[in-house]
């Protein structure tokens, strides 16, 4: 795909999400067809980029986090120090667990949707944005700890924050919403100190 075709299928899948937030901030409940007739794309289009309203819904509302998270992580130090990472880390968590929080209806209706399906390769289904996220916060980390803890240590993560570690916060252990911010943040701090900790001992093992 010529990367031209690939940012006019960004700006459609985009322009959809934008179209369906609208719709549900104004209080309704698009259906697909609803969103592409809203927003000029044709019906069938925007089946491939959203099977079910329920997908649309959930991805639209995750959108809508999307400055506010970008802000904070903007906003925040940017340092390579311990400190101006776990800062960085716990407003990721924060955002996205009270994102989760704010719309565990649509999302879990999501999670029942992925699970039910056995996809027909290993591959990413959902939470592009997780991943985003979280990296923008531990990139300096990148070059301190090699690629494979790098991305270890981002995949590490994606499990302490998002749907997932609500539903286990919350069903399993009972905690309330606060709780369950304070350890997700404390689990990826856990994970930034670990990752490094671990590279430290893998530099004094070569010499």
């Amino acid at each position: 795909m010529n990367v031209g075709r690939a940012r006019q299928k960004l700006r459609t899948r985009q322009l959809l999400l934008e179209t369906a937030a609208s719709l549900l901030a104004a209080g309704k409940r698009p259906t697909v067809t609803d969103a592409a007739d809203a927003a000029g794309v044709s019906r069938r289009t925007a089946y491939r980029y959203f099977p079910t309203a329920a997908k649309l819904h959930a991805d639209a509302a995750l959108e809508k986090l999307r400055p506010a998270m970008e802000a904070a992580i903007d906003a925040s130090a940017q340092g390579t120090d311990v400190k101006d990472l776990e800062a960085r880390l716990d407003g990721v968590a924060n955002n996205m667990q009270r994102l989760a929080i704010e719309n565990e209806t649509l999302l879990r209706t999501m999670i029942h949707e992925t699970v039910l399906t056995v996809p027909a390769a290993v591959e990413p289904r959902r939470g592009g944005r997780r991943l985003d996220w979280i990296e923008s916060a531990v990139n300096p980390l990148r070059k301190q700890i090699g690629s494979a803890s790098y991305k270890r240590l981002v995949c590490a993560l994606a499990l302490c924050t998002g749907i997932e570690a609500l539903l286990v916060l919350r069903d399993i252990c009972g905690l309330s919403t606060d709780e369950i911010t304070h350890v997700s943040q404390w689990m990826c701090r856990a994970m930034v100190r670990e990752s490094r900790r671990g590279r430290r001992s893998e530099l004094r093992r070569r010499k």
